[in-house]
């Protein structure tokens, strides 16, 4: 969405959100459902069955041409080279200083890549690629589909059992991080085997116009496991849980991958990439700070922003909590120096007028059953 927008942005599902009764907000510059009943019962049915989500107003931009593998090697830091045809990773944009620019999901094709990014950073996304192409002088073409795309998310562990029914794809064929072309209910999609929840679960790409025949489809085959549309709320909690950053929580311009703990993305032998320089030197003398999981032993939930305590004195923040509904208890993430992060380290996490304690623990805090 675009500063001199008045109106938010609507998915092709939306008049589908309002029949079944989603409280809608603002989100990234497109009204998106929050809800439809229950925030708990719908992150149980994800962790329980399945659930289904409208990610449509992620962006969805195509590199193809002679130089496509070069441009996107030169533009991401990580090593679309590595991949085969239907398969991803995830990967990162960064700036000049090694600072994040955007997270994705990045797809190899037949002919190009696909990149997959968050709503709010779609306009700089595509300017930034353009930039880069310029700059460089790479023979590629950048095709942002984001408009004509639809994005559908059937996940949880009765995910493939509900999907199975629906393609002419064999689901067993379909690791986790692949993708391959196929039908699902009658409609031409490309099925990725992916997610945000920490659960098994699919990403349908499909054509805009064809969204509310696959999200009927998915809930009239899912009704024997009690399929439940989801809003962003559950996802939200169901990423805190698997341990999963939020770009504009604990991603940001000011952020870089080795303080995420991400630095495993980061391949600085494939050469010259944006931000290489940077992120090399980040790499040698280590981050300043990392991002650390807590497990709070007191009442309250550490909110984002929360002071971070060690006797007495701030020495971070909070980037997101919640009281996770798996586990019991509240959890929430963190950057601290990086000599006090420490698995098993003790903090105070200020909660108002409260010092509640904290104990550092080993991310992700749900691991799915295997």
């Amino acid at each position: 969405m675009t500063a001199a927008a008045e109106t938010p942005l609507r998915t092709p599902l939306h008049a589908t959100h309002l029949e079944h009764g989603a409280r809608m907000v603002p989100f990234a510059g497109w009204e998106m459902p929050i809800h439809y009943g229950s925030i708990l019962d719908e992150h149980r049915a994800v962790r329980s069955g399945v659930g289904l989500f409208d990610l449509s107003h992620m962006g969805e931009i195509e590199i193809r041409g002679p130089e496509a593998m070069a441009f996107t090697r030169y533009a991401v830091v990580s090593d679309p080279a590595n991949l085969e045809v239907g398969q991803a990773q995830y990967s990162m944009l960064c700036q000049a200083d090694g600072g994040i620019i955007d997270d994705l999901i990045l797809y190899r094709l037949p002919d190009g890549y696909l990149l997959v990014c968050n709503a709010a950073n779609h306009d700089v996304v595509v300017e930034h690629l353009a930039a880069l192409r310029q700059a460089a002088d790479f023979d590629a073409r950048i095709d942002d589909r984001s408009s004509r795309t639809a994005l559908v998310a059937p996940q949880g562990p009765a995910a493939a059992e509900v999907l199975a029914g629906l393609t002419d794809l064999d689901l067993s064929d379909l690791g986790n991080y692949r993708a391959a072309r196929g039908q699902v209910a009658g409609v031409d999609c490309l099925v990725a085997r992916t997610g945000y929840t920490g659960e098994d679960g699919f990403e349908l790409f499909c054509d805009s116009r064809r969204a509310r025949t696959i999200w009927r489809a998915l809930l009239e085959a899912g009704a024997a496991h009690d399929i439940q549309p989801c809003g962003l709320g559950c996802r939200d909690t169901l990423r805190l849980e698997a341990g999963m950053p939020l770009y504009g929580n604990e991603l940001d311009r000011s952020v870089n991958p080795y303080e995420a703990n991400l630095g495993r993305v980061v391949k600085l032998d494939k050469g010259e990439f944006a931000g290489r320089a940077a992120l090399a030197a980040i790499q040698q003398t280590g981050p300043r700070r990392r991002l650390v999981g807590l497990q709070l032993a007191g009442d309250g939930i550490a909110r984002s922003g929360y002071p971070v305590l060690i006797d007495g004195q701030q020495v971070g923040s909070v980037t997101s909590g919640t009281m996770s509904p798996t586990l019991g208890h509240a959890v929430a993430l963190a950057y601290l120096p990086s000599g006090e992060a420490a698995v098993g380290g003790q903090v105070e996490v200020a909660i108002r007028d409260r010092q509640v304690g904290a104990e550092q623990v080993k991310l992700p805090f749900y691991r799915r059953p295997q």
